[in-house]
């Protein structure tokens, strides 16, 4: 049965999204590395992203990449262990060159979090949940 999954993102250009990713902190299996393509890591699981050139993941799919300046197709989020970790990590996406498109916030009282782009307009959040205001 399964064993795995990774999730397949198309970009417009490998080196610059890889210099992106690098700066906010994930890493590359440059093993499993192309010109066009690269290999992500994601969290303490090394959750896979892989990050191909538009025509080459469409080709794969056989069908129009999204574009993400009209819509978005998902989001992709991420865990913080506070809120201080999502209030740096927002600095840290825009050092990079990302837009935070939601500033780091409260909602529901007991989630605080913000929301950014990437490069290529793929749409992100980062969330602390603080589970002892959870309601039950």
């Amino acid at each position: 049965m399964v064993k795995q999954i990774w999730l397949n993102l198309p970009v417009k250009d490998v080196a610059k999204s890889k210099a992106f990713f690098s700066a906010i902190g994930f890493t590359f299996n440059q093993q499993n590395e192309t010109s066009t393509m690269a290999c992500m890591f994601v969290g303490d699981n090394n959750f896979v992203v892989m990050l191909f050139e538009e025509n080459q993941l469409q080709g794969y799919i056989q069908n129009k990449i999204t574009d993400t300046r009209e819509s978005s197709e998902m989001m992709i989020s991420l865990d913080a262990q506070s809120k201080q970790e999502v209030d740096d990590f927002a600095q840290t996406v825009r050092d990079a060159g990302g837009l935070v498109f939601a500033e780091p916030a409260e909602s529901q009282g007991w989630l605080y979090g913000c929301a950014f782009a990437d490069l290529d307009g793929h749409r992100w959040n980062i969330l602390y949940m603080d589970n002892d205001k959870k309601p039950k």
